[in-house]
């Protein structure tokens, strides 16, 4: 089989059989299956998930990573690899991540056999990077403490860009994502009898209130931040004064300054309610994604492979807003991640990530691995 058939094939079956983030199992039975049909050693540190090595001819080791979880969408793509399990579907791309490292697998399995492996390379196929951290969790699960990984390398698809076209940019490349969550607790009483109850349907006003101020007057207005209020609700009956509220939404920031400044803004609202409406408020974080930092020592090392991939190179004045869990790799080396682009006019794959539409043709899966190749071989060079 060619190599347009190989990551025609493996891409069309991940993106039949889609699952969502720590539920991986069969898509880690997959890939597993198919490192041991290569020979290659693997271990699974979590449920789901692997990180599989080969060595190479020198003592760099380089580290490269795939996501391989999907997301609650309904797919509404009329193809025949449409997704079969109802509101499941690969709408972020994670099929063709992975499908594009199991082919540079097995260009690298072919290096080693020949004896030109120029480094030892570390595969991680990482789950839960759509929720749950799956970064975070195999570092805390100590998957890499016994390779000495000098850099660690990630391409994520973007269908904004024109086939042919790379995304890159030193430092932060996208924000930090952190999910925090307003608990409400009051007292209920007839609407008869409203002043005998503490309502947390005025309470809730309020934290909206003051939440929807943070960005203007608590954040340096030539920062790009989102403090974003996702779903509030208030209330149990139409006659009752309500005695619950909730809010949730997201946080994201490039700076932790900033972020700690949302948090601590949060946490006096939260007080303030408990003085003005007598009702109880909790607010919680959840532990959230650091920004993406690319790390500038590693550029030449990115344009070069790049450019040698006939990549054109486009360099991102500002970051995307949205999180990505490769943030975590930077714990563990200087890493750099770039956005690949997979926009096709003439085919009407022009949706966006997580949408029911998303769609790319998988032949920039074979310059995605020419990109992981040209690295590989060049990356002793730069770094003299």
């Amino acid at each position: 089989m060619n190599e347009l058939e190989f990551v025609t094939r493996h891409r069309r079956y991940l993106h039949q059989h889609p699952e969502l983030s720590l539920h991986e199992f069969e898509t880690t039975a997959y890939i597993a299956e198919y490192l041991d049909t290569l020979n290659i050693k693997y271990e699974r540190p979590l449920d789901t998930g692997l990180v599989a090595y080969l060595p190479g001819n020198s003592h760099h080791t380089i580290a490269y990573r795939a996501d391989i979880d999907a997301l609650p969408i309904f797919e509404e793509n009329e193809v025949d690899y449409r997704s079969e399990i109802d509101n499941v579907m690969h709408a972020c791309g994670h099929d063709g991540h992975t499908t594009a490292l199991m082919l540079f697998v097995h260009r690298c399995k072919i290096l080693a056999e020949q004896g030109a492996l120029p480094h030892n390379i570390v595969f991680i196929f990482q789950p839960a990077e759509e929720t749950g951290g799956g970064a975070n969790r195999l570092i805390r699960a100590g998957a890499f403490e016994k390779y000495p990984i000098e850099a660690v390398f990630g391409v994520h698809v973007m269908p904004f860009e024109d086939e042919g076209r790379v995304v890159i940019r030193d430092e932060e490349i996208t924000a930090s994502a952190t999910e925090y969550r307003f608990y409400l607790n009051g007292l209920s009483s007839h609407v008869a009898d409203k002043e005998q109850g503490h309502s947390c349907g005025e309470a809730l006003q309020h934290v909206l209130s003051q939440v929807g101020q943070i960005q203007q007057y608590h954040l340096n207005g030539l920062k790009r931040n989102i403090v974003h209020m996702g779903h509030f609700e208030a209330g149990e009956a139409i006659n009752t004064v309500p005695s619950h509220g909730y809010l949730e939404g997201t946080i994201r920031t490039y700076d932790v300054k900033d972020l700690q400044i949302v948090q601590q803004q949060m946490a006096k609202i939260a007080e303030s309610v408990k003085l003005l409406f007598n009702v109880s408020c909790e607010v919680k974080f959840e532990e959230g994604y650091p920004p993406t930092y690319n790390d500038p020592q590693l550029r030449k090392h990115v344009e070069n492979g790049l450019e040698k991939a006939e990549f054109e190179v486009i360099d991102k004045p500002t970051p995307y807003l949205f999180g990505e869990d490769f943030s975590f790799y930077s714990q563990l080396a200087p890493s750099y991640f770039v956005f690949v682009g997979v926009r096709d006019e003439a085919k009407g794959y022009v949706t966006g990530l997580h949408t029911a539409h998303l769609n790319f043709n998988e032949h920039m899966l074979i310059r995605i691995a020419d990109y992981y190749e040209q690295i590989l071989t060049t990356y002793s060079e730069v770094s003299k």
